[in-house]
Order: C-alpha cells, then sequence, then structure tokens
C-alpha cells in the first residue's frame, strides 16, 4: 500500500475515534431532565455522529483497497458533515448566548425569566402547540417528584442547588412569599401579586408550576446549560475533523501524483 494511503487510513481512524465522542453525547443530551420531554433537537449530535462514522469508515475503506472513486466521495461527504457541525456549532451559541436566569438573595438555586433567554427558544416553548405536551410529560415525569425524597426541611431547601426546570416547574416564585411545606407543597403567599405565576401555582402534584412562565423559562435554562457544555465538545470535534481532512486531502492529491507516476513510467518503459 502507498504511504499517502497508509495515512490516508490513519486519518480515517482518527475520525471514526472522534464520531464516538460525538454520538455518545447525543445519546447523553436527549436522556438528561428537560430533554426527555423535549423533541427539539433531540438527535442532532448522534445523526452527525453516526454519518461521520460511516463517511469516515468509506474513507478508511476506499484508502486500505486504493478505491479512488470512494475517497473522493470521501472528500465531499466529510466537507459537507464539517460544514454542519460548523453550522451546528453557531446556532448553538447564538441561541444559548442569552441567560434568563437570575440569583435570589438567601437561596442556593438561581430563578428564571423567559424573556432573558433568545427569542428562538422562546418561540419553540410559546408558539406550535408543544408546552401542552411537555406539560403532559413532565407531570408524568419524576423531575419534582425526586425533591420531596432529597429535601426534609426548609433551611435544605433553601441552599439547595436546584435544576433549572426543578426551580421553574417544581416550585412558586420566591417573590410570592409562599410558605414552605415540603418542596413541592406551598401554602398562604404573602405577596400573591408579585408574579403572574403565583396565581398559577398548584399543590396539585400533577399540576404544579406546570402551567407557569417560570416553567418554561427553568426548561429553556436546562437546555441552555447542556447545549453549553456540547459546544465545548463541537469545538473540539470540528478542530480534530478539519485537521483530519486536511492531512486526507494531501494524501490523495499525493494518491493521485503517484498514481499518474506510475502510469508515466509504465508508458515511458
Amino acid at each position: 500500500m502507498a504511504l499517502s494511503n497508509n495515512i490516508t487510513s490513519l486519518v480515517n481512524f482518527i475520525a471514526i475515534l472522534c464520531s464516538i465522542p460525538i454520538i455518545v453525547t447525543g445519546v447523553w443530551l436527549s436522556s438528561k431532565q428537560g430533554y426527555e420531554c423535549v423533541s427539539l433537537a433531540r438527535w442532532p449530535l448522534t445523526i452527525l455522529g453516526l454519518l461521520l462514522l460511516l463517511v469516515s469508515l468509506a474513507g478508511f475503506v476506499g484508502a486500505f483497497w486504493n478505491r479512488q472513486s470512494l475517497l473522493a466521495l470521501y472528500l465531499f461527504s466529510m466537507a459537507l458533515l464539517i460544514v454542519l457541525l460548523l453550522v451546528l456549532l453557531v446556532f448553538a451559541f447564538a441561541v444559548t448566548r442569552p441567560d434568563g436566569g437570575f440569583d435570589v438573595p438567601g437561596r442556593g438555586f438561581r430563578e428564571y425569566r423567559l424573556g432573558g433567554f433568545s427569542a428562538w427558544l422562546r418561540n419553540y416553548v410559546e408558539k406550535g402547540g408543544h408546552w401542552e405536551g411537555i406539560v403532559s410529560c413532565l407531570s408524568r415525569s419524576s423531575v419534582c417528584r425526586r425533591l420531596s425524597a432529597g429535601y426534609v426541611t426548609p433551611d435544605q431547601f433553601f441552599v439547595a442547588h436546584l435544576s433549572p426546570i426543578q426551580s421553574g416547574c417544581c416550585k412558586p416564585p420566591t417573590a410570592c412569599g409562599y410558605n414552605y411545606v415540603n418542596p413541592t407543597m406551598w401554602i398562604n403567599p404573602a405577596n400573591p401579586g408579585a408574579d403572574p405565576d403565583c396565581y398559577v401555582w398548584n399543590n396539585d402534584q400533577s399540576a404544579l408550576c406546570y402551567g407557569c412562565q417560570s416553567c418554561k423559562a427553568g426548561l429553556l435554562g436546562n437546555l441552555r446549560k447542556e447545549w453549553r457544555k456540547v459546544n465545548v465538545i463541537l469545538i473540539i470535534s470540528v478542530i480534530v475533523l478539519i485537521w483530519v481532512y486536511i492531512i486526507a486531502c494531501s494524501a490523495f492529491k499525493n494518491a493521485q501524483t503517484e498514481d499518474l507516476f506510475r502510469r508515466y513510467k509504465h508508458e515511458f518503459v
């Protein structure tokens, strides 16, 4: 096998290894709190990771068995996948840059305002009929039920580091002045006019604050938090893939040069 083919095989093996963390990250992201009830961008990373795996395997096979047409298809497909990853990365940064969270005095958790998130994310939960299905899913999930098992006294709960979706959906806004009974039961609000969500809160365990604006904001807070982690993996993956692609292009050109040289030598002899 020519040296250029060996190099191409090696870099495609690296690309295959890169596809694994992308696939794993996509599966991990889809299993996180909040994503379990949201179809928004649930599988783009997993799909891109699988496509990258298939393309890299095609490049590996093409280099190992010296299939020039397969290598050319591989280079085109790899360039397209890199562009798609870059588009996904830029899009993720753009829609997750605004943060609707704010600190609450005397509390270990943050609360969230829907207006603090990007318009694209707000539109997802406010329009298109998505929210009814999300509420139904949240009421069946254990997101809020787990709180009652984890905290007993008010002091324990008030210093807890709740997830955005727990903060927004499982309790009323702090400004309402509700009195704590347990993490998902609150009574006698001292300031019910402080926030429209104060009137939406319901101690019914199937309702809670699932109809609140704060719940929509908490869901978006969860999505933003996880996507910011994913962005780091995307950046690393894109850098490695660009490096792999440049090397593969160079090796492909060398392979064509070697092939032309062999033909010229054969004709000359």
